[in-house]
């Protein structure tokens, strides 16, 4: 089973939690054990799993990355945008999660995010839901 997830971010730079969604696409699969693949479709954003708790988790993150990675620098992308395929990149474009007795297997403070690094834009993340044999 494959899902497509619709995300509409806000902001330039932004962490949407869409951990719910992908929740439901394994529910709705009705596997009980397995593998969701999380993938996004996109070079200017990306997908990580981390504390979903303190927002201020994101915010450092984010604000991290733009100390390293700023905006403008004397990058040779002619579109303007370098330091958004930069973060994608080093955020990576998939996570795998385990399915186990039909639930996500994550960390009691973990969540999905989408990272969205050059918005505000609509968006997608695909979710494929792996049964194990």
């Amino acid at each position: 089973m494959m899902k497509t997830i619709s995300v509409n971010t806000q902001s330039h730079t932004e962490f949407v939690d869409i951990t719910d969604k992908v929740k439901s696409v394994v529910k709705d699969s009705g596997v009980k054990e397995g593998m969701a693949v999380v993938y996004v479709p996109h070079t200017t954003a990306g997908i990580t799993i981390n504390e979903s708790a303190d927002p201020s988790v994101r915010s450092d993150i984010i604000n991290s990355l733009d100390k390293n990675i700023p905006w403008s620098d004397s990058y040779k992308h002619a579109e303007g945008n370098a330091a958004a395929h930069i973060k994608a990149s080093l955020m990576g474009s998939s996570v795998n999660i385990m399915i186990d007795g039909g639930s996500l297997v994550l960390g009691t403070w973990q969540g999905v995010f989408f990272c969205e690094f050059d918005g505000s834009r609509s968006r997608k993340v695909i979710v494929k839901i792996i049964e194990s044999s």
